[in-house]
């Protein structure tokens, strides 16, 4: 069999941009992100669906990607967190995981900040049990989940224009 039958071929949008790929049909859209187009932020987990970390947005919707496979992706809208920064600077998502130290190794921060992302985009002032509710799916294994619920918390006021800065309580841990 040639190598051109062996590899599948798709179109899709990835980060806003058009993007074509050949990839062995079998490969989950994880492995074609990180393998194919060496997009690594979106990060290998439990490859089972059960953690969240490698959570990306298709069609503006948080998707697990080991779940999915890359052929699933032809003609869709593909959000990496390597998406989420534009010629203006950061998103207030990836300000606030960094202001308020919800980041510790890192690891888990893209999948939650791409749940956060479409939470946002539909619930832009959202309770912190909703917030939790939509994190659910996300797990860390480095922090107690109260920074995360705040770098939330602080970038949808961010986002709904309001001059929001970080409780000095919080900076120091104490709530």
């Amino acid at each position: 069999m040639s190598e051109r039958k062996q590899k599948a071929h798709i179109e899709f949008t990835l980060n806003g941009e058009p993007c074509e790929v050949a990839f062995a049909p079998h490969k989950t859209l994880l492995e074609v992100l990180r393998e194919d187009l060496n997009l690594t932020g979106t990060k290998h987990g439990c490859e089972l669906g059960e953690c969240g970390t490698c959570a990306v947005l298709v069609d503006g919707r948080a998707v697990l990607s080991c779940l999915m496979l890359g052929l699933d992706a032809e003609g869709r809208r593909v959000e990496t967190v390597e998406g989420m920064a534009t010629a203006e600077g950061l998103h207030p998502l990836q300000e606030t995981f960094a202001d308020t130290g919800a980041a510790q190794c890192g690891y888990c921060t893209p999948g939650f900040m791409l749940v956060a992302k479409e939470l946002l985009a539909h619930k832009p002032n959202p309770s912190r049990a909703e917030i939790k509710e939509a994190l659910s799916g996300n797990l860390c294994r480095c922090t107690g989940y109260i920074k995360i619920y705040e770098a939330v918390e602080l970038a949808a006021a961010r986002l709904r224009g309001e001059d929001a800065t970080l409780p000095a309580e919080s900076i120091y841990g104490h709530k």
